[in-house]
């Protein structure tokens, strides 16, 4: 089938359904919901058999959805309506949510019901939710109905009502910061928590800090006592904030009346944070854990995003691992992602965005050269969650990459102003996908499923269909190898290939090659990369779709006559 993707923007959802979808065998054309006249003339050049809106903040017209068929995935259960379906579940703590696939009608979320996938709901960020369980279910529920679509045609099926499923037709409107708002001194973490979850991605928890008025994201639950509202503690770049039964520590805020309007960790953007206590050498977002002759390390920054002290800190703790006796060290990332690359928030922060893009990028090297080199364990990258830019090198610079199945690479640059990209790419992925190979996935700016990942030579391995599966058979398959016979044999072979390709031709050179490049791109007369990352950062609305997705507005398009 020819299938308009109908979208805000190609997020995480959408990218997860394309990959699945083009998989499958369907042909994919995506629009961006600018407006409604650019809408009505995607779907006049396309001519798709169905419309698919996996993320979408407005209606569609009424001049589209009566002429074709137009699926809407709502991230809520049947009879849920209403723009913040996942915000209400999180901040009432429902126990069980779902994903419903509906017909496009006058009524928003009313349409007939084509299909739905329910999931158990974890204590976690909106944003995480929505990457994992309602990812998952989206594909499930997008599948299912498309597969009824020639029956629907043929009219041996119809979809049916909210209301003849039984289910209740509740109406819930744009959760407002009124219906966020926490009472630090009354209210109880696992309350605040629900809030701050509910809020976590966008728009974000409206409050105070140091007296100044911000949004709040990235928080935990941290075990410490204080008068309830109180600053009591920072750690990393973060603060510890007291509750009336414990403490959150919370680890990014944003400004509300600030020309840069952008997330940044607490202590850079509010200079009284480093005058509160330390909480300790411990990190919130780094962890270390060890089994038999396994070492585990964990690594969970914010969206991804790896700054040049967040980096200098993963060496540190890398290099701690390797001083353990043990044989495999296992790279896990978090939960979201494994890794996206530079921190681009702090990039534009910064007093010099091109001498922080340097900084960040050479302790991104600095990271990989360490993995690279590592001669004394065995290294696996496994990868739980997606992974872009340089966080698919930094994935590769291990001796073995594991994915967790859903999981998606974006192994290129170029859709940051054609960022030439460093972290070793130009070693490691021709000699794990070839030189040809390389060369076009560098080009494409499209997604890789895990199946395209592994196919390619990206990944080693891919399997477990949900977090904990994943993580199960990691931990099994980690500590078989680290106790397996032929583990002498296989570390030599590493260390002599290490040796063969430092002979052919020298890390230091590689690296000399990319800098030189990313120098040009940082410092040079071409401003595309700095006002790429001007637009990522402040989420600029797009003015258009790039046709490497609306393929329907590249030249060689010609409507089907079918």
């Amino acid at each position: 089938m020819r299938i308009l993707f109908l979208a805000h923007s190609f997020n995480s959802l959408t990218q997860r359904l394309y990959t699945e979808l083009t998989r499958c065998g369907h042909t994919l054309s995506v629009e961006f919901d600018i407006n409604d006249t650019v809408t009505e003339e995607a779907v006049h050049l396309f001519h798709p058999h169905v419309i698919v809106a996996p993320y979408l903040r407005r209606a569609i017209p009424e001049s589209v959805w009566r002429n074709y068929l137009c699926l809407i995935v709502h991230p809520g259960i049947i009879g849920d309506r209403g723009p913040s379906a996942l915000d209400w579940a999180i901040r009432n703590r429902e126990t069980e949510w779902g994903v419903t696939v509906l017909q496009a009608e006058a009524e928003m979320d009313a349409g007939p019901v084509w299909a739905t996938a329910l999931f158990s709901m974890r204590e976690a960020k909106k944003s995480s939710l929505y990457r994992n369980e309602v990812t998952e279910a989206a594909v499930i529920a997008v599948q299912a109905a498309l597969e009824k679509i020639p029956d629907y045609q043929k009219g041996r099926w119809q979809p049916a009502s909210a209301a003849s499923t039984g289910a209740r037709d509740q109406w819930r409107p744009l959760m407002k910061q009124a219906d966020r708002r926490i009472d630090w001194l009354h209210d109880s973490t696992a309350e605040i928590m629900a809030r701050l979850n509910s809020s976590d991605g966008y728009p974000g928890m409206s409050d105070t800090l140091f007296g100044e008025p911000c949004h709040l994201y990235n928080a935990r639950p941290y075990p410490a006592q204080g008068k309830p509202g109180e600053l009591i503690n920072r750690m990393a770049e973060g603060i510890i904030r007291a509750t009336c039964d414990g403490a959150i520590w919370i680890g990014h805020a944003k400004r509300q009346q600030d020309d840069l309007n952008i997330k940044l960790p607490v202590a850079r953007l509010f200079s009284q944070a480093l005058e509160l206590p330390e909480a300790g050498e411990d990190s919130p977002d780094i962890r270390y854990e060890e089994t038999g002759q396994t070492g585990y390390l964990h690594f969970d920054f914010y969206n991804g995003a790896m700054s040049t002290q967040a980096c200098r800190r993963l060496l540190a703790a890398y290099r701690a691992a390797q001083q353990r006796p043990v044989r495999v060290i296992v790279l896990m990332g978090g939960q979201d992602f494994f890794s996206n690359g530079i921190d681009l928030n702090l990039i534009e922060a910064a007093a010099s965005p091109a001498d922080e893009s340097w900084q960040n990028i050479q302790a991104m090297d600095d990271l990989c050269q360490a993995i690279i080199e590592t001669d004394r364990q065995l290294v696996i990258a496994a990868l739980q969650g997606n992974a872009g830019a340089g966080g698919v090198f930094l994935a590769l610079a291990a001796d073995q990459v594991w994915m967790r199945a859903g999981v998606i690479l974006s192994p290129h640059y170029k859709n940051m102003g054609n960022l030439y990209g460093s972290e070793y790419w130009t070693y490691t992925l021709p000699r794990r996908a070839g030189p040809q190979a390389a060369v076009s996935i560098m080009k494409s700016r499209l997604p890789l499923g895990h199946q395209e990942a592994t196919g390619l030579g990206l990944a080693d391995a891919c399997f477990g269909n949900n977090l904990a599966t994943f993580v199960a058979r990691v931990r099994q398959q980690a500590e078989a190898l680290a106790s397996a016979d032929t583990y002498p044999e296989q570390l030599a072979a590493k260390r002599q290939k290490r040796i063969s390709d430092e002979t052919a031709k020298p890390l230091a050179r590689y690296r000399e090659e990319e800098l030189s490049r990313m120098q040009v791109n940082f410092y040079g007369f071409d401003p595309s990369y700095h006002v790429a990352r001007q637009h990522f950062v402040k989420k600029k609305l797009h003015s258009r779709t790039p046709v490497y997705l609306a393929s329907h507005r590249a030249l060689r398009w010609t409507v089907p006559q079918d």
